[in-house]
């Protein structure tokens, strides 16, 4: 780490690096993102000031930590592995194809299902008194919610998979970035036209190229799954629960010695996390002791083709938000009936919009002032210290999250919906980023030098020249933005002091109990509001494209 901090250090001292980053718009993306992270470190402290002998001594006499241990490391090797292995099979059973370049134009779509909305719209169909049970009761003779335990089972097994299903789309979704960039479509070509089948190719060929560049997606993964609350508090056992939802309810308590308690399941949760990063690191070098090149035999065995498990997939999402629709209009609506006895739009009528105008509000605050930094940073910001920012999602919420909190109380500026918004741009920013950096690296850097020779300045030329030709990219930012930011409850619930409401912690607070009706409407309302970002998105830019055809 010491050697890192050196090398970037080093960077941003270059002659380069310090003449952008002390021009006006270089000051400006760097004072930016400091306001961002820099506040942080402060509250960081209260955290790392509880890591006493007495606190960790109450963590590990408490009689749920081992149990709720356990749940955690369970639900998250599953969803990690489960996801990985989900990923590259329906990649290997598609690419390259028609059905690969279905399977990218959809993803948007399904990736905009925020985490909270997934969650509800599962259990609406795995419970046992679910739309799964209701659809096959005739067939099994149900007359009675069957005794079976698909989610909230004690062991976080329901938990992992569920969350390795969703987290599979993030990875689909790094993977179509990965392979159009790679020469990976070539060799296939190649490798087949000798006579190699598409399974010999991909595991001796393409996995050793991809699984590399999934490093970091998949230590977000990792980090994802260890520190969830939202999904765990909906799909994870009750008693004891995850370790992340132990540590968030310790942490949210009046008790001064179980705040300290709630900080050391934190440092145990961020050393969970660094213990199986190294375990995933020695599996990485197993694996390359095991692994040959294609030695001139040809295996028998085809590969798995065809689009069985990505239709698959895609239709589970699809059933997940079908069954949420139907709830949020049902009526009477009893076991083991597949539909509702009558539709009924009073729980649409019922609902308070307060919290979709937070939301609203927050996505699109969080989204636009991301972009102008993000904009800033790429093209005038020290660009050594990218993977700092990076930090965010490779590394667990919860101690980020717990430091927003004791910084805003420190700062006496908690429950503002301006306070929520700084801490939704901790997680938009790097997401954001992550967006716009290979299509900023992709341009053509002969425009720039020609603008600049026809007497622009760097500023002008970012504005009139590169900014425009990332239209497209740039509208795809602003609605992942925006999603991001729809689906933050921790940030929001810690920065917010509980009183800024928005359609994820409504949806989260009502779910532990209450009118499957009234949490089925705010789970829809928090699933349509990224799904019209990304169709204004996507639409916007088809328009730009018809303007100006050079921007396809």
């Amino acid at each position: 780490m010491a050697q890192a901090l050196r090398h970037t250090l080093k960077g941003v001292l270059s002659g380069t690096a310090l003449r952008q980053s002390l021009s006006p718009p270089g000051l400006l993306a760097v004072a930016g993102m400091a306001l961002v992270v820099l506040p942080l470190l402060p509250g960081l402290a209260p955290l790392l000031a509880a890591q006493t002998a007495q606190s960790w001594q109450a963590l590990f006499s408490d009689d749920q930590t081992l149990a709720a241990l356990r749940v955690t490391l369970v639900s998250a090797l599953l969803s990690t592995g489960l996801a990985t292995v989900l990923a590259l099979l329906v990649t290997a059973s598609v690419y390259p194809g028609a059905a690969w370049s279905r399977l990218q134009r959809r993803l948007p779509a399904v990736l905009a299902l925020p985490h909270a909305a997934y969650a509800i719209g599962a259990f609406f169909l795995l419970s046992p008194s679910g739309w799964l049970a209701r659809l096959i009761s005739p067939l099994m003779g149900w007359d009675a919610p069957p005794d079976v335990a698909v989610v909230r089972d004690a062991h976080g097994v329901g938990l992992g998979l569920l969350l390795g299903l969703k987290e599979a789309l993030f990875l689909l979704w790094v993977l179509a970035a990965v392979l159009q960039e790679g020469p990976q479509q070539r060799q296939m070509t190649l490798l087949r036209s000798m006579g190699y089948r598409s399974g010999q190719i991909w595991l001796q060929v393409l996995l050793p190229q991809l699984l590399p560049r999934l490093a970091w997606p998949l230590l977000a993964v990792l980090a994802y799954s260890v520190s969830v609350v939202d999904v765990a508090l909906i799909l994870g056992p009750g008693s004891p629960p995850s370790l992340a939802v132990l540590a968030w309810r310790w942490l949210y308590d009046g008790d001064a010695a179980l705040q300290a308690q709630g900080a050391a399941a934190t440092a145990l949760l961020l050393g969970v996390f660094l213990a199986l990063v190294g375990l995933a690191g020695l599996l990485w070098r197993a694996l390359l002791l095991v692994w040959r090149q294609p030695g001139g035999r040809r295996w028998p065995a085809r590969g798995p083709r065809g689009p069985v498990l990505s239709h698959a997939l895609m239709a589970f999402f699809a059933a997940v938000a079908l069954v949420i629709a139907l709830w949020s209009v049902a009526g009477p609506w009893f076991f083991p009936d597949v539909l509702p006895s009558r539709v009924t739009l009073q729980g649409w009528q019922d609902a308070s919009l307060v919290p979709l105008w937070t939301a609203l509000v927050l996505g699109a605050g969080s989204a636009l002032l991301g972009a102008a930094l993000v904009l800033l940073w790429l093209d005038f910001g020290p660009r050594t210290l990218d993977r700092w920012l990076y930090l965010p999602l490779i590394v667990p919420a919860l101690p980020l999250a717990a430091g927003q909190y004791h910084a805003v109380l420190l700062a006496g500026l908690s429950g503002h919906v301006l306070t929520v918004l700084w801490a939704h741009l901790l997680w938009v920013i790097p997401y954001m980023l992550l967006t716009l950096a290979g299509p900023h690296a992709g341009l053509d850097p002969r425009l720039m030098s020609t603008a600049r020779s026809l007497g622009l300045s760097r500023w002008q030329t970012s504005w009139r020249v590169r900014w425009p030709l990332l239209l497209r990219p740039i509208l795809a930012a602003l609605a992942i933005g925006f999603a991001v930011s729809v689906a933050q409850y921790l940030p929001t619930l810690f920065a917010g002091g509980g009183r800024v409401a928005t359609v994820t912690t409504e949806a989260v607070a009502l779910s532990s109990g209450g009118n499957r009706r009234t949490i089925a409407v705010q789970a829809a309302l928090q699933m349509l509001l990224p799904l019209a970002v990304f169709a204004a998105a996507t639409l916007a830019g088809q328009w730009a494209g018809r303007q100006r055809r050079s921007w396809r």
